[in-house]
Order: C-alpha cells, then structure tokens, then sequence
C-alpha cells in the first residue's frame, strides 16, 4: 500500500469529503505512475479519482465494527513515534 495513504475508517469524528478526495488521488497517482497527467489524459485521470473516492466513501460508510472509534490525535502522535524511531528524532 502507499505510504501516504492512511486508514480512514472507524475515526472520530467520522472521514471528511477531503481525506477521501485526497487518499483516491494518491491511488490513481499510484497506479498511473503519474503525480499530473498529460492534458489528453486528464479528463481519464479526474474520473479515476471521482470513481475512487464515490467507492472509497461507500465502503467508509457500510464497514461495521464493534472496535470504539479511533481518536485521530492519538493516532497521529503514535504515527510520530514510529517516524522518530525509524528515521531518528528530528529535534535538536
């Protein structure tokens, strides 16, 4: 899986439009092997990232889970550990 797309499911507060938007255009970018599109590609590339993230959203929204939502700053404090440890503390 890429890098930079994240888990979104069972959050709280629940995934924005936004986060969704953003994790589709990193899977298109992935599998096209592009970051930007020719201009001829482009209208294929937009559509790939409006399909995505209409599914993404779907199955966001039918998961069921009994596990409590996760808290997005503690998720994000842990994702800061593991950088620091994998790549070394970055403060000085």
């Amino acid at each position: 899986m890429c890098r930079n797309i994240r888990p979104l499911a069972n959050f709280e507060p629940p995934v924005t439009h936004d986060e969704v938007q953003a994790a589709a255009l990193q899977y298109v970018r992935k599998i096209s092997g592009t970051t930007k599109p020719s201009r001829v590609n482009e209208e294929a590339f937009d559509r790939a990232v409006a399909e995505v993230a209409d599914a993404s959203a779907r199955l966001l929204a039918a998961l069921v889970t009994a596990a409590p939502p996760k808290d997005r700053d503690v998720e994000a404090a842990k994702a800061r550990q593991r950088a620091a440890l994998r790549y070394g503390s970055q403060s000085a």
